[in-house]
């Protein structure tokens, strides 16, 4: 882990927030590979009584995420869809802070996840990565870097916009 993240923190903001739920076409295939990419741990599954997975909760860094086959009779009669019923689209990115995005981005790709922006030190003070999981999901991880005042914020977007 580089030296200067050692010390840096989730923004306090950041530590309450919406527990995301998603849909995915092969819901115990996700949770491995989260597992294996993300280093998630699987905290609760229901088995569907048909097959399947009804509802499974994993935690990745330190947040929570719901998930569960698209497939299921019981979440179909919800109107819940995977990405790819959306022809590959999807409306949500899952934000997620840890302590070390490079490895984390490494390990991701290594286990098929498709890498849209590389590890970057952003302008507002978090390194990120950007990525889509093999369910079409994509996630934004994130290592906070520094606080930056919203003077600050504004004078590097600004810069940053001017370099594009």
């Amino acid at each position: 882990m580089d030296e200067r993240t050692a010390e840096a923190a989730v923004p306090e903001r950041y530590h309450y927030a919406v527990v995301p739920h998603i849909m995915v076409d092969d819901a115990a295939a996700a949770i491995d590979f989260y597992r294996r990419a993300f280093g998630a741990r699987e905290d609760f599954r229901l088995e569907a009584p048909g097959g399947g997975v009804l509802h499974a909760e994993i935690t990745v860094g330190r947040s929570t995420l719901m998930l569960g086959d698209a497939s299921v009779k019981e979440a179909e009669n919800a109107s819940f869809t995977a990405p790819a019923f959306l022809g590959g689209g999807t409306s949500v990115t899952l934000h997620v802070f840890v302590p070390d995005v490079d490895a984390l981005a490494a390990r991701a790709e290594a286990e098929g996840a498709e890498i849209l922006q590389p590890p970057t030190d952003m302008f507002h003070g978090d390194r990120t990565v950007i990525l889509r999981d093999p369910s079409g999901h994509l996630w934004v991880f994130l290592t906070h870097l520094e606080d930056v005042s919203e003077d600050e914020l504004g004078r590097r977007l600004a810069a940053a916009s001017a370099a594009v």
